[in-house]
């Protein structure tokens, strides 16, 4: 039997939405106990948005997966995971905004459950925000979320959820870029990208359509900054919040700095790198010459309620190295091995004052405190083999140690 053009995308709409309802009913059926349900009250515009994802899908020869995901054991996810990812996907926390893996990544590729491998958001939904997280304008799929009441921060916010291991994704909301009119502000550390080029060898070779010429996609603007968290009204708190917080600190070799660094309690997550020079793209030849102004740093990721900057620094930083000896570590000399606190806010920079005050006077110290206190530029991370060196290479070379 022939049908008509419209008969044919009428009967395919029909076809592609009980498909979906089926692989949502297979999904409940399976999963009950570990997907968390959507609150009763969910905005209305994340049900719509869902609606218009699927629409869509379909449109783009309704490219999805009935594959399923479920929550591995609390030891698999942290043996599995870093102290990063396993803090924000299982506590809820937020990362630092403009210091996380993704949020100014522009490479084509889906990103997916870093605790389960879900597929969650496409970069073709991808755009700037101007909020230093990762954007997005829908799900990859519609179900592949679920949304909550969060009314942490002192305001009523729409948590995101993965549904197959419910790992905190971030949050949702109602101001992003025309035609969904929604903006999901997602944690780095909750997702794990796979580049287009690796979607078949990873398992998502399905949606490998998603990003073929001529595909039927809706792409999301390249930016789009007026939201409640990037430019938030008069008098209204940013609708986004780190609950974490970065630290950036130079004392020397960043590989005996970082091997005490990581092992602090409260510390999540430590990288190695070059701050405070000018010139672009920085390498460890160019820094090591001593002539770039760039520094050894250390970039720490810490969670404040476990141990404040203020001890960091008086408790840790001051202690496991030398400040007092002017562009010099050990047998390290030059400017690259300086002692220097890089703050990222006005609050850092008089917490750094006021430690190295407190640790000028205790007399812990013969000679002047060099310490230089200035403001964090752009940090470039160093080298894959420079990260976690010692971690990686027992015994090596290091200069640091805890003093009394």
């Amino acid at each position: 039997m022939q049908l008509s053009m419209a008969g044919a995308v009428g009967w395919r709409t029909l076809l592609s939405s009980l498909a979906v309802l089926g692989v949502a009913a297979l999904v409940a059926c399976t999963r009950q106990e570990r997907a968390p349900q959507p609150v009763a009250n969910t905005h209305p515009e994340v049900v719509m948005a869902s609606q218009k994802t699927n629409q869509n899908l379909s449109d783009a020869e309704s490219v999805s997966s009935q594959r399923t995901y479920s929550k591995p054991s609390d030891a698999v996810l942290q043996a599995k995971l870093s102290p990063l990812e396993y803090e924000v996907t299982q506590h809820a926390a937020t990362e630092p905004p403009f210091h996380n893996r993704f949020w100014d990544n522009h490479g084509a590729g889906l990103y997916v459950d870093v605790a389960t491998g879900e597929p969650l958001f496409s970069s073709t939904d991808k755009f700037e925000s101007g909020t230093g997280w990762p954007s997005f304008t829908k799900p990859v799929e519609a179900n592949r979320v679920v949304t909550e009441e969060d009314g942490t921060l002192g305001m009523t916010r729409t948590e995101v959820r993965s549904r197959g291991g419910s790992s905190h994704l971030g949050h949702v909301f109602e101001d992003g870029p025309a035609p969904g009119g929604l903006r999901y502000c997602i944690n780095s550390a909750s997702l794990r990208f796979v580049p287009v080029a690796d979607l078949q060898a990873h398992g998502y070779g399905e949606y490998r359509a998603l990003f073929e010429p001529g595909a039927k996609v809706s792409a999301a603007p390249a930016i789009a900054t007026a939201n409640s968290c990037a430019t938030p009204a008069p008098g209204e708190a940013p609708g986004c919040e780190a609950t974490l917080d970065t630290a950036i600190l130079a004392g020397g070799c960043f590989w005996g700095m970082e091997e005490l660094l990581r092992k602090i309690p409260g510390v999540l997550e430590t990288s190695v790198g070059y701050e405070g020079g000018t010139t672009p793209n920085p390498t460890y030849e160019d820094v090591h010459t001593g002539k770039t102004g760039y520094a050894e740093a250390v970039r720490i990721v810490f969670d404040p309620t476990k141990i404040s900057y203020e001890d960091l620094l008086e408790k840790w930083f001051f202690r496991m190295h030398d400040p007092t000896t002017k562009n010099r570590q050990g047998n390290d000399v030059g400017t690259q091995y300086r002692s220097a606190i890089f703050v990222t806010s006005p609050e850092q920079r008089e917490i750094a004052i006021r430690a190295k005050k407190v640790v000028a006077a205790s007399g812990k110290w013969r000679a002047p405190i060099t310490t230089e206190i200035v403001e964090a530029g752009p940090f470039t991370p160093a080298e894959d083999y420079h990260q976690k060196y010692l971690e990686k290479h027992p015994g090596g070379y290091s200069c640091h140690f805890m003093r009394d």
